[in-house]
């Protein structure tokens, strides 16, 4: 990566690069072999913890967060290269710099939305990395693609709210740290407006009634370093009203400001893991022979190379141009290039890692390589923060708009 970023990003980026081959990339194969021997799979290998307290010392934490009262204080601009680097070891390194979803954007909600008493409960001890937490959005039951469908009920009882429904692929919530999730539901079913339909709360996960009911895989992994993604029952749970965060009716435009930050971080990320599939991908060319030539000489595996590096060469300008527009105007400002980049990037970049995982044979498919689970991450995407459709659809309306 060329780009010529301000005094500050550069000495984070050097940092981190360091980091990464220091630190990230040797606890790789270890923390796998830590994690087979935990009692509970879904507890945090002692690496994690190792790498998390390392990079607090050397300043890369919460560099996420552009609020300087909480995090780094970064513009987008600025942390688009370093989530970029984080991004070629995803399962270690956003958690190691407490930089990981979904923690980040449950930090931005409280951060944005939360009173005193709610920030002191749970952002400060999410800030610290000292609890994780869960955002129960996504039902089994209707299309959460469109988010006016969300069936779970946030009903007032007196000075509480009872919250019933069914939730699942609820991230971070098979982690035993997971201690808080914030619940949307809806407080006002009948309600004239769609979009004003819905509330957030703040559900602690010991409250009675929350069952966290099994680990749904996602193409086979159970995503244990992140959490996991749970089924999660909310049987008539019962919580302060004071657990509302912003006010009733605000949960649609929480979710929106929420997703927002959450879809540019991933772009950001899976850059850094086409990168790390080319530099697999060239690495293998080199060292296998094949038809009496090394792979790199043939010339279909010299096109996929090429291609790929066009392809990331154009994503990352586009998402630096997303990130540039966030700052500027915000994110209401950027909302075509945010629906562009959510989706070019994850259809492009799980195209590139095919291409590696297919010069790679069996190793690709397997456990030896990470390209086969940087793959389903990618795959995942497609869906995660609203499916490709969606974006397009609503991408298309603004176009067509113009013409109208």
């Amino acid at each position: 990566m060329d780009f010529a970023f301000d005094a500050r990003t550069e000495e984070l980026r050097g940092k981190l690069l360091t980091f990464m081959d220091e630190h990230v990339y040797p606890a790789e194969a270890v923390a796998e072999e830590q994690r087979a021997a935990l009692a509970d799979p879904w507890d945090t290998p002692p690496v994690v913890e190792e790498l998390k307290a390392e990079a607090r010392r050397q300043g890369l934490w919460n560099v996420f967060l552009p609020d300087a009262e909480y995090g780094a204080g970064l513009t987008n601009v600025q942390y688009a290269p370093l989530a970029e680097i984080t991004g070629r070891s995803p399962q270690l390194a956003p958690t190691a710099l407490n930089c990981a979803a979904p923690d980040t954007g449950n930090m931005e909600v409280l951060a944005q939305f939360g009173t005193e008493k709610q920030r002191e409960r749970w952002l400060h001890p999410l800030l610290a990395g000292e609890i994780r937490s869960a955002f129960a959005m996504t039902e089994p039951e209707v299309a959460s693609s469109d988010a006016t469908n969300i069936g779970t009920r946030i009903e007032r009882d007196g000075d509480d709210y009872v919250i019933t429904g069914r939730k699942w692929y609820i991230s971070g919530a098979m982690n035993p740290r997971c201690e808080i999730f914030i619940v949307m539901g809806k407080t006002d079913p009948e309600g004239a407006d769609p979009r004003r339909q819905q509330s957030m709360v703040l559900v602690p996960r010991d409250t009675p009634g929350v069952e966290v009911r099994r680990a749904m895989r996602v193409y086979g992994y159970e995503d244990h370093y992140h959490g996991g993604h749970a089924e999660v029952v909310f049987d008539g749970v019962r919580v302060p009203a004071a657990n509302i965060v912003g006010e009733e009716g605000g949960g649609f435009a929480i979710a929106q400001a929420r997703l927002g930050p959450g879809r540019i971080h991933h772009c950001m990320r899976l850059i850094g893991m086409a990168e790390r599939a080319i530099e697999l991908m060239c690495q293998r060319a080199v060292d296998r022979t094949a038809f009496g030539k090394p792979l790199a000489g043939q010339g279909v595996v010299q096109e996929w190379i090429a291609d790929s590096r066009v392809a990331v060469e154009q994503l990352r300008l586009l998402v630096l141009k997303t990130a540039w527009l966030m700052d500027t105007v915000g994110n209401r400002g950027a909302h075509t290039e945010i629906q562009a980049i959510k989706i070019a990037t994850p259809r492009t970049v799980a195209g590139i890692i095919d291409k590696a995982v297919q010069l790679h044979g069996a190793g690709g498919v397997g456990q030896d390589f990470p390209l086969a689970e940087l793959w389903a991450a990618a795959r995942t995407l497609r869906l995660a923060d609203g499916p490709d459709e969606v974006h397009q659809r609503s991408l298309a309306r603004r176009e067509l708009k113009k013409y109208r």
